[in-house]
């Protein structure tokens, strides 16, 4: 392990400092690359404009014909947080935009796989509808597409994972990582293209005399009517035009969903994330947010980032993976307090679930990890492991933490418990800075061919379905093209922090400021580094698996706790940390939660 504190660019700090930002705040955000406070405003108007999001204008247009047509429309949605959220964006955002007949379908983990499919398809059909509108998918579903359209329906693709050699041939697909696509928030979640798709929508109802300006509108920048619609049409000009409904409320949904899918950061983003905090703080939310918070034993008036990242999403996911993501869709579509006390109640349920399935996994995971290399041997440069017991709905989970122990690229593979799949392994794969794991994927598959059935994700998450007597081949395919992409640089796990932290910043009126800020994936929560004194250290949890440290810090003793680390650490020692307070008695005092250390 080896800590690099990051650059901190003089001018853009001093700069930031000037303009009137608060001097720890100025190093922090100068050294993330802000070069000016004008980057650091996270008004609505400075959110980039629908337009430029590729086949923004043809979805508006289907699905404002679709509105004003009373067509039935099918939200068909993923399994994960960003996918629930989206899809209670799309079903909230449609029926205020006029949508009268809007409904969602949410395929099984297991028994239908990822992803807008034929039979998904055929069902969507089955519910009478005549538009299909995938939310965080369907930018792979080339054949799922294509039975859509065989079926006589519409289909709307709103996505933003990578696109295939092949793109579906839907009516309009909104990814911004389709070819040809100039929009420059490249990063943003699948509830974020899902929401500029409800903007460009309101624009061209707009444009066509369903609504008006009349009342405060929400977010506006740039939301002019799509190219070719600015007359008003006969069909949306019976009576007076309506104020238009206000889609800002959507954005606590969003901010939730773009944090628990962990895209980077971007300003875009960023200020996404920002305007639906200061809504829940205001106590500006949905009844299910609201009962999630309360699930969690978190403050909704303090909200963080944090919340969303390691309360909320993983409830919300937690269906997804062990029972059926409806639930989480309800409950962040029910306005009934009750009903989403009662839904967020069985989602919590469900996560002490997975906690435990996952415990016993990655317990299991780590030590077949561990056992691929010696004690005082480097581990292989990527990592696969298979169990036949292993619960495929949490194997991205257990290989994150695999992933984050060894610092290697790491896939966990579970036996397909789906009709007819006993031959299939599902796997799920995590990577560190360097290593493009998609990518990897599509190289393993070219080399061989029958091995990878199908695959799909990101730079750094990714999943694949590999044939069961392929797993060995699967596994050291993917550890040749490690050791091809990656170097002793790349393979030995670098913290990056804010160097050394004032001894007068460290107030718990500090740390609460921090916290407020949004942080996340590329744009990196505050950690510092310095060396410390250890003046003693004991094991504290149940399993007696956390080091609690007191220690001095520039002259002033300090508590610290370094969770899941049991060795001991010298007297002296360079340590990684963040900030948190810890209450007690009603006494708030700074406490370092350690990240690393190297000696």
């Amino acid at each position: 392990m080896k800590i690099v504190a990051r650059d901190i660019p003089p001018r853009a700090a001093w700069a930031l400092e000037q303009a009137g930002v608060h001097p720890l705040l100025a190093r922090l955000y100068a050294a993330r690359g802000v070069r000016g406070k004008d980057e650091l405003d996270d008004g609505l108007t400075h959110l980039l404009p629908p337009a430029g999001l590729a086949g923004i204008t043809q979805a508006a247009r289907l699905l404002a014909d679709a509105v004003q047509q009373n067509q039935r429309m099918v939200i068909v949605a993923d399994y994960d947080c960003d996918g629930a959220t989206a899809c209670a964006v799309g079903v909230r955002g449609l029926r205020m935009l006029g949508g009268r007949h809007v409904d969602y379908l949410v395929p099984d983990r297991i028994t239908d796989g990822y992803g807008l499919t034929a039979p998904i398809a055929r069902r969507v059909k089955e519910r009478g509808a005549d538009v299909l509108i995938t939310v965080d998918n369907g930018i792979a579903s080339v054949d799922g597409v294509a039975e859509a359209k065989a079926l006589g329906l519409t289909v709307v693709v709103t996505d933003h994972h990578l696109p295939g050699p092949e793109l579906p041939a839907a009516d309009a697909i909104v990814n911004p990582n389709q070819p040809g696509c100039t929009f420059e928030s490249k990063s943003i979640a699948g509830v974020g293209v899902m929401f500029y798709v409800l903007l460009a929508l309101r624009a061209e109802l707009r444009a066509r005399g369903v609504f008006d300006m009349s009342s405060a509108a929400g977010p506006s920048q740039g939301e002019r009517a799509p190219s070719g619609g600015s007359e008003p049409r006969e069909a949306g000009s019976v009576g007076a035009p309506k104020p238009q409904p206000k889609l800002d409320p959507l954005l606590t949904l969003v901010a939730l969903g773009t944090v628990a899918d962990v895209v980077k950061l971007d300003a875009n983003n960023r200020r996404l994330v920002a305007q639906g905090l200061r809504r829940i703080r205001a106590g500006q939310m949905p009844a299910g947010i609201a009962a999630l918070f309360h699930a969690a034993g978190r403050k909704a008036s303090a909200a963080t980032t944090f919340d969303f990242g390691f309360a909320l999403g993983p409830r919300i996911n937690a269906a997804g993976r062990l029972a059926d993501m409806t639930l989480g869709i309800e409950c962040l579509l029910t306005d009934d307090a009750g009903r989403a006390a009662e839904l967020a109640g069985q989602l919590d349920a469900i996560n002490r679930e997975r906690r435990e399935i996952e415990g016993g996994m990655r317990e299991q995971a780590m030590l077949m990890a561990e056992s691929l290399f010696q004690q005082d041997e480097d581990p292989p440069p990527a990592i696969s492991v298979f169990d036949p017991d292993f619960h495929e709905g949490v194997v991205g989970i257990v290989a994150s933490r695999i992933k984050d122990k060894l610092h290697r690229p790491t896939f966990v593979f579970a036996a397909s418990s789906a009709p007819g799949k006993a031959h299939e392994l599902k796997g799920s794969g995590r990577s560190i800075p360097g290593f493009h794991l998609r990518d990897a994927l599509d190289l393993v598959a070219k080399r061989h061919p029958a091995v990878i059935l199908k695959f799909g994700g990101h730079a750094m998450a990714a999943g694949c379905t590999v044939a069961a007597d392929g797993f060995e081949v699967f596994e050291k395919a993917l550890a040749q093209v490690a050791q091809e992409w990656l170097d002793a640089s790349t393979l030995t796990r670098r913290i990056e922090t804010d160097g050394p932290l004032p001894a007068e910043y460290c107030r718990a009126d500090i740390v609460d400021t921090l916290h407020r800020e949004v942080w996340g994936q590329g744009f990196a929560p505050p950690t510092f580094s310095e060396e410390v004194q250890v003046l003693s250290q004991r094991l504290v949890g149940e399993a007696k698996n956390h080091l609690s440290i007191k220690l001095i810090h520039q002259g002033n003793p300090v508590d610290a706790i370094w969770f899941g680390h049991t060795e001991q650490l010298p007297a002296r020692v360079l340590l990684a940390f963040r900030l948190d307070v810890n209450e007690w008695k009603g006494e708030r005092r700074v406490q370092f939660l350690v990240e690393g250390a190297q000696v």
